[in-house]
């Protein structure tokens, strides 16, 4: 049952992860390139699509940690591991706990930090987007990290109990 809970949660997320980078990376390209089109052919530059290209490499970058806890590629140093090689299990399963630390104080930050920016009701300069749905990322990000923890931990106990082990 909790498997099964994990593919669901998995397949929902992948999508939610894929399809949000693309459309976010498509729209900043198509605003920077005819930024630069206007800029150079008609001496006309956008304002805006310059403070969209910041945004979205806020969101991607956010949104891309999750990605990379469900791809293990977070960044790590593994000298240790390759000097003692029986500590891969113990310092694995302790990244992964501070994984999932990291992502429940993303959550519970990012949602202070969320609630103040209703209260303020600040907004971007030029594009006067709500600055509440940038910083609601941070919790978002926690949420989906945290799961994509569990997720990991999940296949490590599988793989640990069946014999296999992962490279």
């Amino acid at each position: 049952m909790f498997e099964k809970i994990l593919n669901v949660s998995d397949r929902i997320l992948t999508f939610f992860e894929e399809w949000t980078l693309f459309i976010a990376v498509m729209a900043a390209l198509i605003a920077l390139f005819f930024n630069v089109v206007l800029r150079y052919e008609f001496n006309y530059s956008l304002a805006w699509s310059e403070e969209l290209v910041r945004e979205v490499i806020i969101y991607t970058t956010f949104i891309g940690c999750s990605a990379a806890v469900k791809n293990r590629s977070m960044i790590k140093v593994d000298a240790l591991i390759q000097l003692v090689p029986r500590l891969k299990s113990p310092l694995t399963y302790f990244s992964n706990s501070v994984t999932l630390i990291f992502s429940g104080m993303l959550m519970y930050y990012g949602w202070i930090i969320s609630a103040l920016q209703v209260e303020t009701r600040q907004k971007t300069i030029i594009m006067e987007i709500p600055l509440v749905f940038l910083y609601a990322i941070l919790p978002l990000t926690g949420a989906m990290m945290f799961i994509r923890a569990v997720q990991v931990i999940y296949q490590d106990i599988a793989e640990h109990r069946s014999g296999k082990s992962r490279k």
